[in-house]
């Protein structure tokens, strides 16, 4: 029984040994050996480059791209400004507007503007006076030329006008450098100054308007105001306001002496019909200091007391 199997078995092996052995053959080829693959990579000991074909190849495509190419520099490496507009520039092409319909920035356009911040009549025990100060703009967001005039009428008599011609350029968001000159007219003379000022809103919300005034014969005149608005509504405001006057000489012929010559401090209170036009009354306390008031003529006080009614309004 074994013997007639065995024969069989004998056969088998005889007709399967030889294919198998073409199969490994053919696997041997297709994959060869991880020695032989890294050995045809080896760098040759002699210096040569015969045996890395591909790499030689690639380094002379780079040698002939770099020859050919031109230079790298900081101007190259930048895109043209110019290479998607299809040769048209700011305002040309087929859709452009008409200029009266083009689209500006605020920063790029002129304004003009008039501002009166008091217009009043002042009222006390032995005045009767009309007031105004006010001024007339003409510029864009950062730089204005201004005229501006404070002027006081006494008994329908102008007692003082003072008309200033300033240049107003923005150095800060909130501040503003003023140069200018000013004419100065009054019952005792006239007098010209020449004028450098910061206005502007100071922290905490207080508008200050501070200038140095140079005038003829070396006289000099600081001036500072300052102002608050204190909402009591959204319509009804309260306004602080302090202007004080420092001379640096004693003019007797305009009666001004050195040192603090005026404070006038008082109160307000605006009503608001909108922001352009707001009607008040106030009252304000007017002091004279020092070698000022010692030039007072008779019947001047050094203290009043004026009560005031008024309107301010800009446009």
């Amino acid at each position: 029984m074994r013997s007639s199997l065995l024969i069989p078995a004998c056969l088998l092996l005889m007709w399967v040994s030889p294919l198998y052995a073409q199969d490994s053959s053919h696997t041997q080829h297709a994959v060869p050996d991880h020695s032989d693959h890294s050995s045809q990579h080896e760098m040759p000991t002699d210096g040569s480059t015969e045996s890395m074909p591909a790499a030689h190849d690639h380094q002379a495509m780079q040698q002939m791209q770099m020859e050919t190419s031109q230079p790298v520099t900081a101007e190259t490496e930048l895109r043209d400004p110019h290479g998607y507009s299809g040769g048209y520039v700011r305002g040309s092409g087929p859709y452009t507007l008409a200029p009266e319909d083009q689209l500006s920035l605020a920063d790029e356009m002129v304004f003009t503007g008039l501002w009166v911040d008091r217009f009043e009549y002042v009222e006390s025990h032995d005045i009767d006076a009309t007031e105004f100060e006010g001024h007339a703009w003409i510029g864009d967001s950062y730089n204005r030329f201004l005229l501006r005039s404070e002027i006081e009428i006494i008994e329908d008599t102008l007692d003082v006008a003072e008309i200033d011609l300033l240049h107003s350029r923005a150095i800060s968001p909130f501040w503003d450098l003023r140069l200018g000159v000013r004419r100065e007219v009054r019952d005792e003379g006239h007098r010209n100054w020449a004028s450098i000022g910061l206005a502007g809103l100071a922290p905490y919300w207080f508008e200050i308007d501070a200038s140095l005034f140079v005038g003829e014969g070396g006289n000099t005149l600081l001036d500072i105001e300052a102002e608050y608005d204190l909402l009591l509504t959204q319509r009804l405001v309260m306004q602080p306001r302090l202007d004080v006057h420092t001379y640096g000489k004693t003019d007797t012929t305009m009666r001004q002496g050195e040192g603090l010559s005026l404070v006038k401090w008082g109160f307000r209170l605006r009503y608001e019909f909108n922001r352009q036009f707001a009607p008040y009354f106030g009252i304000e306390r007017v002091l004279k200091y020092g070698k000022t008031a010692d030039l007072l003529l008779p019947g001047e006080d050094r203290a009043d007391t004026h009560w005031i009614a008024g309107l301010k309004f800009w446009f």
